[in-house]
């Protein structure tokens, strides 16, 4: 017998907030590496290449959107967020 939409557990998203990990009714926006602490687009060519070599999905965490990624300590991908990653960068620079 088929099981009924009713019967399905309802589906949930493992995301990461300034608070820790909790899981989501919707998915994630972003995702980043949780030991280089990056946050970009869930197409980012760099990640994709990192994932293809066997590398990085260990790591991989998922955030809700870019405040909660910023408020959990990481920074913009140079590579799909490069505009983001400059001024991200220029704001380190201007702090000393």
């Amino acid at each position: 017998m088929a099981a009924t939409v009713e019967n399905r557990p309802e589906r949930t998203w493992r995301l990461l907030g300034p608070n820790g990990p909790y899981d989501s009714p919707t998915p994630g926006t972003l995702g980043g590496h949780r030991r280089s602490k990056i946050y970009g687009t869930l197409d980012c060519p760099g990640a994709a290449r990192a994932i293809a070599r066997g590398g990085y999905v260990a790591n991989r965490v998922f955030f809700a959107d870019e405040a909660t990624a910023i408020a959990t300590g990481y920074r913009p991908c140079w590579e799909c967020l490069r505009e983001k990653y400059h001024a991200w960068k220029a704001a380190q620079t201007d702090r000393g």
